[in-house]
């Protein structure tokens, strides 16, 4: 793993905030123009995308502008809802024990997220998993997920002072989307069966390796190690 860039999803595969961040962003809309949100689709999507359709849906001004008002509202909503006394989010299983292993294996650790990067960083820093992370890609860089691998590359490369190929990188998430990000990037796929798909869903989407959890980071560590069968 020596040198490896590993790209992590943060909902549904580091993390379970049980709906923390569905309910600040329906929040964060009713404050700024009192309309309510119905039902969304968070599997896979990126705050900038999900802003947009919101606005969109309602006939609203989709601008800059726009957006960073309900990123603002959202980050302090986020912050009240990972700071209620009956917030019941938790981190799932092993997820410390297998960025651990990957780090003292040489890997090099990195975010790819749909969350807004100020988004992203109150969840880890609730959970203690930001100490892991120094750099990644975010939802408030593109409303596109599949282009945010590229940008996750280039940053890696400035920040560590070395190049990072695509053919070696893996990116691990939850979601068919994921799979198809690290596809667009021809990067290799961890998919983890930790949110809303189960292992048999994942798979028919071709990961190159797809796990019920994390609860076996050798295991994980050792296969990443080599070049994992597709689908295995």
């Amino acid at each position: 793993m020596q040198g490896r860039l590993v790209l992590f999803d943060i909902d549904g595969t580091l993390i379970d905030t049980r709906g923390a961040g569905l309910r600040a962003i329906r929040q964060a809309v009713h404050d700024l123009h009192d309309v309510v949100v119905g039902e969304l689709d968070l599997c896979g999507a990126t705050d900038a995308g999900l802003v947009r359709g919101i606005l969109s849906s309602f006939d609203l001004e989709v601008s800059e502008e726009s957006t960073a008002a309900i990123y603002e509202a959202y980050l302090v909503r986020l912050a009240e809802q990972l700071n209620h006394r009956d917030f019941g989010g938790v981190v799932l299983p092993a997820v410390p024990e297998l960025l651990e292993a990957l780090q003292e294996a040489g890997a090099v650790l990195g975010l790819l997220t749909g969350n807004v990067e100020a988004g992203a960083l109150l969840k880890l820093q609730c959970f203690g998993l930001d100490q892991h992370f120094d750099f990644g890609a975010f939802g408030n860089d593109h409303p596109d997920r599949n282009k945010l691998g590229p940008l996750a590359l280039r940053r890696a490369m400035q920040l560590h002072g070395k190049t990072f190929i695509s053919a070696t990188t893996v990116i691990v998430g939850d979601t068919p989307k994921d799979i198809a990000c690290g596809k667009a990037l021809g990067s290799q796929t961890l998919a983890v069966a930790t949110g809303r798909f189960s292992v048999d869903q994942l798979r028919a989407h071709g990961p190159t390796m797809v796990v019920d959890c994390f609860e076996t980071p050798l295991k994980i560590l050792s296969q990443l190690k080599g070049d994992p069968d597709k689908g295995s």
